[in-house]
């Protein structure tokens, strides 16, 4: 009998039958999950002890589900009903007044909503780099999080299992440019472990805060807070959405960018190195960061990040555009009552670029029983193209 059973599908809007991006499905009773991907597509591998168990799937703005894993066979479409938040008098007057106080006071509770224990976590983490639309380099990586605790502030720390890469080095004329890159960055979007990335006590003045429109989810009511920099600000700051519970304050997910358009600032947020005839700047920067609940207490998740770069060589007629999307998703995690064992060898530096290992993209059985998040239809042809080549060689 084989270890784990394989589900693959779509997760759609009933109504409307769009694919939902980044819905969350869960065994429930366990922390084994994934994510669907930016088609709305997911897999997820179901070990044998649980294939008579249930999924729950999550979607913010819809109405929670649960299925049978039984009844979920051949490739499947899981239709979500969107969840209709009434703003009745009590809630209308029981929303706080002030944005900003709110998301000051939502900070200051991540020592009781969000998880206080040493905690290991399996993510899978996927990095493209594509020079306009052309897939330039592809990374993948099964990857340990030794997740501090919520309420100290000791950084975490990956720990790389296993990872595969393949690079196309002539598409990439920008190999003395170094950028930002990797699974801390994606780690780093956890506003409530590392809130100094963006909001800290010394600049949340630099904020205007405002209200937008409630959503929910499971028919629990959710905040929706606008940010961005005040006007006399000119330094590059972020803007966007804090999705926060209404009954226990806690941030739920965050959807933001970085303000890019003063070029030189903006670029040196990210470019660490670059030869001197070469101009380089930010056109776009986005980050996500969703964040799951279990048995009262929240964690980090899910996050995805799109960087998008303007290359312009001194002497070249057109310029290059460059695309970075990394992404990665908690597939399981377990407390530790211990203390982290630090096992140096395995241990990624925030700088760590992944290297190169082709080897993994000819073998179907390459992540085993690990959960991965479900690849786009860009990066199925990128791996097929990949396969190919390495049959020829």
């Amino acid at each position: 009998m084989s270890k784990f059973l394989e589900i693959k599908g779509t997760v759609i809007d009933q109504n409307t039958k769009d694919r939902l991006v980044f819905t969350d499905l869960i065994i429930k009773g366990t922390n084994i999950s994934t994510v669907s991907n930016i088609d709305g597509e997911f897999l997820l591998k179901v070990p044998a002890k649980h294939v008579e168990g249930v999924v729950v799937i999550n979607h913010l703005g819809y109405e929670k589900k649960e299925v049978d894993i039984s009844s979920l066979k051949g490739k499947i479409k899981i239709a979500l009903v969107p969840a209709v938040t009434a703003l009745d008098e009590v809630n209308l007057v029981s929303r706080p007044g002030d944005a900003k106080k709110l998301v000051l006071e939502t900070l200051s509770k991540k020592s009781s909503l969000y998880n206080n224990s040493n905690t290991l976590m399996t993510a899978f983490y996927r990095e493209t780099i594509k020079k306009r639309r052309k897939n330039a380099s592809l990374s993948e990586a099964v990857v340990k999080i030794h997740k501090q605790p919520y309420a100290n502030y000791r950084k975490d720390n990956i720990e790389l299992v296993k990872a595969r890469k393949n690079t196309d080095y002539s598409r990439l004329d920008t190999l003395a440019l170094k950028l930002q890159g990797g699974p801390f960055s994606n780690l780093y979007t956890d506003l409530v472990k590392y809130p100094e990335f963006i909001f800290t006590e010394d600049d949340i003045d630099d904020y205007e805060f405002s209200f937008g429109e409630s959503t929910n989810i499971n028919k629990k009511m959710v905040y929706v807070v606008n940010f961005k920099q005040t006007a006399f600000i000119k330094e590059p700051l972020y803007y966007g959405k804090l999705y926060i519970d209404a009954e226990t304050l806690a941030l739920t997910n965050a959807v933001y960018s970085l303000n890019v358009e003063n070029k030189h600032l903006a670029s040196q947020m990210f470019v660490r190195k670059k030869p001197r005839k070469v101009a380089v700047h930010p056109t776009k920067a986005t980050y996500r960061v969703n964040y799951r609940t279990q048995n009262g207490k929240w964690h980090y998740a899910y996050s995805n990040i799109l960087l998008s770069f303007k290359v312009n060589w001194k002497g070249k007629l057109f310029n290059s555009v460059y695309t970075l999307n990394s992404e990665m998703a908690v597939t399981d995690w377990e407390i530790q009552d211990s203390k982290f064992a630090k096992l140096k060898n395995q241990m990624l530096r925030p700088s760590t670029i992944l290297t190169d290992q082709a080897s993994g993209f000819s073998d179907p059985e390459f992540w085993g029983e690990y959960n991965i998040i479900e690849p786009e239809k860009s990066i199925e042809n990128a791996i097929a193209k990949i396969k190919r080549q390495l049959k020829k060689s």
